[in-house]
């Protein structure tokens, strides 16, 4: 299952804010067995959020945003995402519903546009928030505060899948260009992706859909580095 994450937000493109959420989407996405293709940050501009969801919801199998929900005027990804299918915004009966009867929120209370999405969508009701999410098609509407979307985010995890990929890491006291002739071999004898990521030490990252495999490749790799422990 391959997944597109898109993260708006100018908040995001000027480092005023730190997009914590991409990487982990990322990791609870690859723990799942399914593969994160492509993440893309956005401003919060409906036309560049409808262009880019429009291009990636036929080009991957699922799409999830995350940030722009809510009833402010910098919120634009609710209008962006319905741009993308040709549909409108309205108010969300079953949203509000929830809203009242489990988010201890009154009608009244509540902002202009805080239950508007998507004509046709389904809410993903927001335990941690006020502002819901919503499912369209192949398209999962998050919000951007980490607490509300990792929450949002349990409740439709079910919906990604794919086949379980085993992954291990290797702690290399070595430049990583001394090191590329065994990735290579690595790669060549035990069938596995390799990536590395050097710092102090190099980080040795090791994946396959086969647990075997991975544990032999790290095996062998640590025989034949100058393996430290992390």
């Amino acid at each position: 299952m391959n997944i597109a994450v898109v993260c708006v937000g100018d908040e995001l493109l000027s480092g005023d804010t730190v997009n914590t959420n991409a990487a982990w989407l990322g990791e609870r996405l690859t723990e799942r067995g399914a593969t994160v293709e492509r993440t893309t940050v956005l401003p919060d501009r409906v036309a560049d959020i409808a262009r880019v969801v429009n291009e990636y919801r036929a080009e991957y199998d699922a799409v999830v945003t995350t940030g722009g929900l809510g009833p402010t005027h910098d919120d634009m990804t609710m209008e962006g995402v319905a741009a993308a299918f040709g549909r409108s915004v309205e108010t969300n009966e079953a949203a509000l519903e929830w809203l009242d009867a489990e988010g201890g929120y009154q009608h009244a209370d509540l902002a202009a546009g805080t239950a508007d999405l998507p004509v046709g969508s389904e809410p993903i009701h927001n335990t941690e928030g006020v502002a819901p999410g919503c499912v369209i098609e192949n398209v999962y509407v998050l919000p951007g505060v980490p607490a509300e979307m990792e929450a949002m985010f349990e409740a439709i995890e079910d919906d990604f899948e794919g086949e379980r990929r085993y992954i291990t890491e290797v702690v290399v006291d070595e430049p990583e260009s001394a090191l590329v002739e065994r990735f290579a071999e690595l790669q060549e004898r035990f069938g596995v992706k390799v990536g590395s990521y050097p710092g102090e030490f190099v980080r040795v990252k090791i994946e396959s859909t086969d647990e075997s495999a991975v544990e032999a490749a790290e095996t062998w790799l640590r025989e034949r580095a100058d393996a430290v422990e992390a």
